[in-house]
């Protein structure tokens, strides 16, 4: 198991790959959609529907804390990215572009409709911010958790700067389909950024906070780009969470606050949005 250190080093990516899930969600189902096998699962009901979307190594379980309290008040889906869990990989290169589209592919198929409410954990993060920027018009709020900040990469975040021992900790303890997101991430990150964010979009940042106590170069970085995504965002709300950067199974509780607020402001908003 990687150490809370270690996890905190490399905010905004999810290295704890390692760690189990904490639990296992009802319900789910592994389906085609698009020529492969997508697993998901569905609960609640109403609009807007709540999509949850996992950070890099992560699976639907992680949301296991999360799930069923989101589903009490809106439509919720979970699922696995190609290559995770029992859903099929693919040969198509693992950037934000093609995570979008086969997203948007499985919420046609599971018949869920626009607007949503995109949550997303870590790489998940930087994803639905894609998604939203791409497709503004189907989106009724964004919940970004521990989010990664569309340059994390860059500067003293650059993976060839990382430690030997991180390095090595990575590359054994990572899928090949975690290893290509990697790769692609920051081509995704500067995707995200020469689009613009929609004002009318609501936004909510969840942050960790204990992570913000360490200090190196790698981690003041982290944490300088932990505040620094807010400021994407004018009028997000930044909440700093106390926890580690696995918000969804140490503080579930916060996760569901936000999306309580967002599917309740996306409801007071419904006029403005459109499929």
């Amino acid at each position: 198991m990687l150490s809370p250190r270690a996890t905190g080093l490399v905010a905004g990516l999810m290295l704890a790959v390692c760690i189990g899930g904490c639990g296992t969600l009802a319900g789910v189902t592994t389906a085609a959609v698009g020529g492969r096998q997508v697993e998901s699962v569905v609960a609640g009901q109403g609009m807007p529907v709540v999509v949850l979307e996992n950070g890099l190594g992560g699976t639907l379980d992680w949301w296991a804390k999360v799930w069923p309290e989101a589903a009490r008040e809106s439509t919720v889906l979970a699922y696995n990215r190609a290559g995770y869990g029992k859903s099929d990989a693919v040969a198509q290169t693992r950037d934000g572009t093609h995570i979008v589209n086969e997203l948007r592919a499985l919420l046609q198929a599971r018949k869920l409709p626009p607007p949503y409410v995109l949550v997303g954990h870590s790489l998940g993060g930087l994803y639905m911010q894609l998604y939203a920027r791409q497709h503004p018009r189907e989106v009724a709020a964004l919940v970004l958790v521990d989010a990664t900040h569309p340059e994390q990469l860059r500067g003293a975040g650059d993976p060839q700067g990382w430690p030997a021992w991180l390095k090595l900790t990575f590359g054994m303890l990572t899928s090949d389909t975690a290893k290509q997101e990697l790769a692609a991430l920051d081509a995704t990150g500067q995707i995200v950024l020469g689009l613009p964010a929609d004002p009318a979009v609501p936004v909510w940042v969840l942050s960790a906070l204990h992570p913000m106590a360490q200090s190196s170069a790698l981690a003041d970085d982290a944490n300088r780009k932990r505040v620094a995504l807010a400021t994407l965002y004018p009028g997000a709300r930044q909440v700093w969470v106390d926890s580690g950067h696995g918000i969804p199974m140490e503080k579930p509780e916060a996760v569901v606050a936000a999306i309580h607020e967002a599917v309740r402001a996306a409801a007071r908003d419904a006029g403005r949005l459109r499929p």
